[in-house]
């Protein structure tokens, strides 16, 4: 566009320029060649050096966030709509400023002089619009980097994963039964090696169809894939005999086209990964080097909130039917305890010598105890409050802060049978 606009503006100003009004020319660039030249080259050699320190902060930032956040936590950076306006609008400046200063001479005997006075103009207006652009992308680039802002930019990215990839809690009894695979179900198998992505459902489901066959998908978006290796099973829809090899075949052709990979995860149909990346963020505030239990505490917050969130949830496996009704796939996903798990794990493991973070890991099961009334869900947390007590009370911690766990851990009990009484004054 830059390159357009300095090739193009310029032929505009050779038409139009002489029949201006004075009352438009007056607020348009009014000096010779040399002047032209001198603003056009002023604009174009700052702009450079502007764009040269705006892309060496963006990467200063990205190590930042990568050494003291989680590598994962990049895609935040590099998806930012402001840092990509800010780049283009400072590289478009300076490639209008020099494509139109080859347009810019002076009066010699054999041509006459021409200043394209508009596209000057327009030219100095880029400028101040850049210079107001970095400002706010400086601005914006000091709000970014905070952990806050990472935390509720991943928090709002995960929920809003959770709520398209999984369906509202179905009432009791309204829920679909389990395909079992049949006799003689073949393996579907991998072609390619990368993180799951994604599932095209209705090129899966046509490809289910055409070939009179029932697939059952047990990988899921987040899982690590590797060619040849199976990744579900296909059956014949009658179950009375098996598919044939060529069937086989090209029903793992056409899934191949329906199950993407990738080098990394996303947030596409990756239910898991944002809860990923936060732990990702505790667990590294909980590190030697870095030693910030508070940054954890808070991410624990955010990680709380996406499972209750995720408990009001239906996670059984989603069945797509072809136009009869019949189930020609069927699609799991990641259950509650396997988040439960994801969540509790590690920041268990590295955060037991600090009370702090055991102390918001209990409150983080007594919150999703509360918010979840699935029995399988509450012996996931029951079974999880097992285990941190036992981490608790084998780290030595003093007499004061392993009685506050205690009666953490009984409020998380209470939870359990609906009970949420007043916590006790510290």
């Amino acid at each position: 566009m830059a390159v357009g606009l300095g090739v193009g503006l310029p032929h505009l100003d050779a038409r139009v320029d002489d029949e201006l009004p004075a009352g438009v020319t007056a607020y348009l660039f009014s000096g010779g060649p040399e002047a032209a030249r001198a603003v056009l080259s002023t604009v174009a050699g700052s702009l450079i050096t502007v764009t040269a320190l705006t892309f060496s902060l963006t990467v200063v930032t990205l190590q930042l966030a990568s050494s003291q956040y989680s590598p994962r936590l990049l895609r935040t950076f590099t998806q930012d709509r402001l840092v990509h306006v800010t780049l283009a609008l400072l590289l478009a400046t300076f490639i209008y400023a020099v494509t139109v200063l080859r347009t810019v001479r002076a009066s010699l005997s054999d041509q006459a002089a021409f200043v394209p006075q508009l596209s000057v103009t327009v030219a100095y207006l880029l400028a101040l619009i850049s210079v107001v652009a970095l400002v706010v992308f400086l601005a914006h680039l000091a709000r970014q980097i905070r952990v806050e802002s990472l935390l509720r930019a991943v928090h709002a990215e995960a929920g809003a994963t959770l709520r398209r990839c999984l369906d509202e809690k179905r009432p009791a009894g309204t829920a679909d039964g389990p395909v079992i695979p049949m006799a003689g179900a073949a393996s579907l198998c991998a072609r390619s090696s990368g993180f799951l992505t994604s599932v095209d459902d209705k090129t899966l489901l046509a490809a289910a169809t055409d070939a009179g066959a029932v697939v059952l998908l047990d990988r899921f978006p987040g899982d690590s894939l590797i060619a040849g290796t199976p990744i579900g099973v296909v059956w014949a829809l009658d179950g009375g005999k098996a598919l044939a090899p060529e069937t086989v075949a090209a029903l793992t052709e056409r899934a191949a086209g329906a199950v993407k990979t990738g080098y990394e995860r996303t947030a596409a149909q990756d239910i898991a990964f944002g809860l990923r990346q936060i732990i990702d963020v505790a667990i590294k505030a909980l590190s030697p080097g870095i030693n910030d239990p508070t940054t954890a505490v808070h991410a624990l917050g955010h990680a709380s909130a996406l499972l209750c969130e995720a408990a009001g949830r239906d996670f059984g496996p989603r069945l797509l039917r072809d136009g009869s009704g019949r189930v020609r796939v069927m699609l799991r996903s990641p259950d509650f305890p396997m988040l439960l798990e994801l969540a509790l794990a590690q920041p268990r493991r590295y955060g037991a010598a600090d009370p702090d973070v055991l102390e918001r890991l209990f409150m983080l099961l007594r919150e999703v105890a509360w918010s979840t009334q699935r029995p399988e869900h509450r012996r996931a947390v029951a079974e999880q409050l097992t285990r941190l007590s036992a981490t608790a009370r084998t780290r030595g911690h003093d007499r004061v802060e392993q009685a506050r766990m205690d009666n953490l851990a009984r409020s998380v009990r209470e939870a359990l049978v609906g009970c949420w009484p007043p916590n006790e004054p510290r």
